[in-house]
């Protein structure tokens, strides 16, 4: 079900880095993407990246109830299983294991691909804005295939407005309720696909302005927003 919420997006909020400003103006628009179960379904890779973390520390993960939760910066899952002052270490251990374990058994989402190139016909730029350890996000996108025209990682939910201010992104597409937050905190549309662990109508009551079933409609919803823009 693709719907719209019952009210309209805030103004989106300028970039205040002059050179940055005028790039993002020589472009139709620029979009952000979450990356975790917005561009890849990540569930197996983390899984399995838990297991090796798991049988490393030898402390009991339930692996498959972690996935669940996908979306929120690491530690705070690691808080669920190790006490506090073993977080830090345990999850630069976790890191480190992540490109052997994760990165292979990631599949792209259905539409990913067609979703970035659907920004690309349009003359726009798409970056990846994620919660997750950076060079790890970028290790996902070449293993796949996808070129973004650029990725940051480590921001969460409201934090995640620093970027897409900085790029002049009008538009951020994501899975999470905390992607909608971040979205709005930075005063860019929120499109919002039911592909991660919140259901339509908590994406929508978190703000969304739009709720896609998932990427495949995107293409179709952006040619109509810039259609309505011109």
């Amino acid at each position: 079900m693709a719907g719209m919420s019952s009210y309209s997006a805030p103004s989106p909020v300028p970039t205040t880095d002059p050179g940055l400003a005028a790039e993002a103006g020589s472009h139709t628009v620029t979009v952000g993407f979450d990356l975790d179960m917005t561009l890849i379904d990540s569930r197996p890779g983390i899984k399995a990246a838990y297991e090796a973390l798991s049988a490393r520390t030898g402390t009991y993960i339930d692996s498959d109830l972690a996935i669940t939760r996908l979306g929120p910066p690491l530690e705070q899952e690691l808080v669920h299983w190790f006490p506090d002052e073993r977080v830090e270490e345990v999850g630069e251990l976790y890191r480190e294991l992540y490109p052997e374990y994760a990165i292979g058994p990631t599949p792209a989402m259905t539409g990913a691909r067609e979703a970035i190139e659907a920004v690309r016909r349009a003359g726009g730029r798409a970056i990846v804005v994620t919660a997750k350890h950076e060079p790890n996000a970028k290790l996902h996108l070449s293993h796949l295939g996808i070129e973004a025209d650029a990725v940051i990682g480590w921001l969460w939910a409201e934090a995640k407005a620093e970027a897409l201010r900085e790029y002049g992104a009008t538009v951020y597409v994501g899975d999470h309720t905390g992607d909608v937050r971040g979205a709005r905190t930075a005063g860019a549309l929120s499109v919002a696909v039911a592909t991660g662990p919140c259901p339509a109508d908590e994406l929508l009551a978190a703000g969304a302005d739009v709720v896609l079933d998932d990427l495949t409609a995107f293409p179709a919803w952006l040619a109509g927003h810039i259609g309505a823009q011109a």
